[in-house]
């Protein structure tokens, strides 16, 4: 989801990159488990919580910084990220008691559960504008026009609109049950196991909402546009 291929590559020894060593992917990589871990050496070395969850949503602030100013092709989501970004910097930056701190958590994927909801109403819905420009006239997939797809297709519009749904569903859940795991489960473990959800949450998402597409008949409706094109 982050990096982009050179119109014109310079020339390789053949060899090529494992998908998990390009440079976009070690940078979410980074972005996503890093501030984790920087919650765990801020407790170790003695501070408060509130400051080891402030320090993590700082660093996160800063790579997302870093992600839209480098302004690539492969970083074409790095305003989003930003926003959320600095939204979780101005939610750390609220006190409590340690459970208070790791619930408020939830506040961030509450709205990014909104975002999905609220886009179904939107010009485009969240997963249409994620989606597309990964796919669109990509190798193994039609070489059809989305935009003009979408002005023609009822279902394909409906397909969007209800992904972003299914979206906007996981992603409450996900933040109600990071509200019971901070006010149940020990705190220390709670960051990782908050991280760990966020990560199974989509990685269930992704198979979930594919076999959605192919059920709703989406790359279907894709290939029977491209045929059609004279």
């Amino acid at each position: 989801m982050q990096s982009t291929t050179s119109m014109n590559p310079p020339a390789t020894t053949g060899r090529t990159r494992p998908s998990w060593l390009r440079p976009g992917t070690l940078w979410f990589a980074f972005d996503l488990l890093v501030p984790t871990a920087l919650i765990y050496v801020v407790l170790w070395a003695g501070f408060s919580l509130y400051l080891a969850l402030l320090a993590s949503a700082g660093l996160s602030a800063v790579t997302a910084l870093v992600s839209y100013r480098r302004g690539s092709g492969g970083q074409r989501f790095a305003p989003y990220m930003l926003a959320m970004a600095l939204a979780g910097l101005a939610i750390a930056l609220v006190t409590g008691s340690d459970r208070f701190l790791l619930a408020k958590e939830s506040v961030l994927t509450t709205i990014v559960g909104s975002w999905f909801l609220v886009s179904i109403w939107q010009e485009r819905p969240l997963t249409y504008r994620f989606t597309k420009p990964l796919l669109e006239g990509r190798r193994g997939f039609p070489d059809t026009s989305w935009e003009a797809l979408w002005e023609r297709e009822p279902r394909f519009r409906r397909t969007w609109r209800v992904s972003s749904t299914m979206w906007a569903v996981a992603t409450f859940a996900d933040a109600a049950l990071r509200v019971v795991m901070a006010y149940i489960l020990p705190v220390a473990a709670v960051p990782a196991l908050q991280t760990g959800l966020m990560i199974a949450t989509v990685l269930l998402m992704q198979p979930v909402t594919w076999i959605y597409y192919a059920r709703a008949g989406l790359w279907r409706m894709l290939w029977e546009a491209q045929s059609s094109r004279p």
